[in-house]
């Protein structure tokens, strides 16, 4: 069992979850193809939450977490934000951040200033797939266990349409 910040606080509130192994590339990179590996383990492969991170031209950081695709709709997100600029952080940003590299990055167990948006999406499904906060590893757990723990956190749910 793997331990991380993300799995102390899910066995801080007793939140069960179900850890899963993702192959690495022979570059210690996730494997390109999670979706066909989860749905040849009978997993939804829309399920999986990307957690996105950007940088505002304060140096804000904001992380987007969202279902299936992963992707923004950055004049949506410019506009939820009140934010005329934004952009994607950088590789290294993204560890001295988070503290997690990427691929690993999960929606909560996140340093206090990073503001957390969660897209409906998220909703969408009964199980979720998230980062482990460790490589290789994902955590399997309930949507509605994870909601409640953004929403200790000040939740912003935000919308793409």
């Amino acid at each position: 069992m793997i331990e991380s910040p993300v799995t102390e606080l899910l066995a801080k509130h007793k939140i069960v979850f179900e850890e899963i192994t993702i192959p690495l590339s022979e570059d210690k990179k996730p494997i390109r193809n999670l979706e066909e590996l989860l749905q040849s383990e009978g997993r939804d492969p829309h399920s999986v939450i990307r957690s996105l991170l950007f940088k505002t031209p304060s140096d804000e950081f904001i992380l987007l977490a969202v279902a299936g695709g992963g992707r923004a709709d950055w004049s949506t997100l410019r506009k939820h934000l009140g934010a005329r600029k934004l952009r994607m952080a950088e590789y290294d940003e993204v560890l001295e951040a988070t503290s997690y590299v990427v691929g690993a990055v999960p929606p909560i167990a996140l340093p206090s200033n990073i503001r957390v948006l969660v897209d409906n999406s998220v909703l969408d499904f009964d199980t979720v797939l998230i980062g482990s906060g460790v490589l290789g590893y994902a955590l399997s757990l309930s949507s509605v266990c994870l909601m409640g723990l953004l929403a200790d956190n000040d939740l912003d749910l935000f919308t793409k349409q």
